[in-house]
């Protein structure tokens, strides 16, 4: 057969005598060149025969040279179309949206990492590390090592949050205070209270930072206090560095940043005291600013009617949370299970509830027994971060 012919074509042989090839040698021989003839033509035309490839939604691994690489910068990296890629130790990439009115928009996503989800979370610690400061939430000044937001915008309150299940039945919080203060009391709320009670640090305390490095590591979110003037001041002194309505804002930032600077892995502030300092706007205004700046939260005690700290969290956007109960006013153990017993009912009134005490022997033992049973009811508690930022615009 001549392969050079026309397909569909033979030529005849020469000799005429010579026996014609079957039908299905010549079909078979065609189909031969048909095949040879088109993988030719694809490999030299891949844009005329070859089809795009699905889209595969799975991200490939990354190569391990290149993460290698990555690993080595602790400088965010600005991408494509605004993107901003976070440091080694954020877990976030941002975008940051310019919209027509010039309000800029920005919105977080989890970058192409191992592990579980977290709910309620921008990025998690690896609990092993949970007592070191992550380095990109730290600002290095003549105070210390103060709390501060990434260059790509992760927050210490959404950093050093307590993960929680994301389930929307009723939940509580509770944070109990002044640890720091009694070597005693201190290590009975970090090593006799669940990890889901939330402890806050007296920043007039002592040890601070061992203390903060064992509730850490033990899975305790943690708030700092931060002394501030109630009416009956000075009769009734909070402590070194209590910021004073009648002090200039200088004086009561240098006081703040001196108080910040005790301990790091903090969620936010909660006031010690502080009636009058937060009733006064213009000594409020300063300190508002620079903690929502800051990334954090701010925990009013509930302890004054007359408190204006909500109206600044609000109008200058940072998370803020009032409690409900102080469930150790008295403290008397089964004075302390009644006002937890009224925790539940506001909670299971309003989905939620927050409730505050010391470190005391009694509302120890009474919080770690009740809370227990309520787990038991179906209550979940929560670090208080979470009831926070859900409460705050």
């Amino acid at each position: 057969m001549n392969l050079h012919a026309p397909l569909g074509q033979e030529r005849k042989d020469k000799k005429r005598g010579a026996r014609r090839l079957g039908l299905s040698t010549v079909t078979s021989a065609l189909a031969v060149v048909a095949l040879s003839g088109l993988s030719a033509w694809t490999a030299l035309s891949p844009s005329v025969l070859r089809s795009e490839a699905p889209i595969n939604l799975t991200p490939a691994p990354p190569d391990t040279a290149t993460v290698a690489e990555a690993s080595t910068s602790r400088e965010p990296t600005e991408g494509p179309a605004g993107i901003a890629t976070s440091g080694p130790n954020d877990g976030a990439v941002v975008r940051r949206t310019t919209t027509a009115d010039g309000n800029v928009v920005t919105t977080f996503s989890p970058n192409d990492r191992q592990g579980p989800v977290v709910i309620g979370a921008t990025s998690t610690q690896d609990p092993r590390l949970a007592g070191q400061a992550n380095e990109d939430l730290v600002e290095m000044t003549d105070a210390g090592e103060l709390p501060t937001v990434s260059a790509t915008g992760l927050r210490p309150v959404d950093f050093y949050a307590r993960p929680w299940s994301g389930a929307r039945g009723t939940r509580i919080a509770i944070v109990i205070g002044g640890i720091g203060l009694s070597q005693t009391g201190s290590q009975a709320a970090i090593r006799n209270l669940p990890e889901d009670i939330t402890l806050a640090f007296a920043a007039t305390g002592n040890s601070l930072q061992r203390w903060m490095q064992e509730a850490r590591r033990k899975g305790h979110e943690i708030l700092l206090q931060v002394p501030m003037e109630p009416f009956d001041y000075p009769a009734n002194d909070p402590g070194r560095g209590t910021l004073l309505a009648e002090k200039t804002a200088a004086t009561n930032i240098a006081n703040l940043h001196q108080a910040m600077a005790q301990i790091t892995n903090y969620t936010g502030i909660m006031n010690y005291m502080g009636a009058r300092f937060l009733s006064d706007d213009k000594a409020m205004d300063p300190v508002m600013r620079d903690i929502g700046k800051r990334g954090l939260m701010f925990l009013d005690d509930g302890s004054t009617a007359r408190s204006l700290s909500g109206d600044f969290a609000k109008a200058i956007g940072f998370p803020h949370a009032y409690a409900d109960v102080m469930i150790d006013a008295q403290v008397d153990r089964q004075a302390i299970l009644s006002k937890l017993d009224e925790l539940e009912r506001i909670a299971r009134r309003n989905g939620q509830a927050i409730g505050v005490g010391a470190a005391f022997d009694e509302t120890i033992s009474a919080v770690a027994e009740w809370r227990d049973e309520a787990v038991a009811r179906g209550i979940e508690f929560v670090g208080v971060s979470v009831l926070a930022k859900e409460n705050s615009p």
